[in-house]
């Protein structure tokens, strides 16, 4: 059974990562049954060492997703 609590509250911790970090800049923040990861996609394409900032900072491991139809894009593994 997925915890849905938890989820909810992991993405709050990574929307507070993103906008202190790159401000407002979050296109799509969700929950994927599917792969059973928490898909984060940005408005926007950042370079490398951001990534690696940001990736340092969330409260639970990141990995680099690639660019989507908007921006860079990440996954998070519970």
């Amino acid at each position: 059974m997925t915890d849905f609590d938890t989820i909810w509250r992991t993405q709050d911790e990574i929307r507070t990562v993103v906008n202190a970090v790159l401000g407002e800049c979050i296109w799509n923040l969700s929950y994927n049954e599917r792969r059973m990861a928490i898909e984060l996609e940005l408005t926007a394409t950042v370079d490398d060492d951001a990534i690696d900032n940001l990736c340092s900072q969330f409260p639970v491991p990141a990995d680099y997703d690639g660019v989507g139809s908007k921006g860079t894009k990440f996954v998070f593994y519970q």
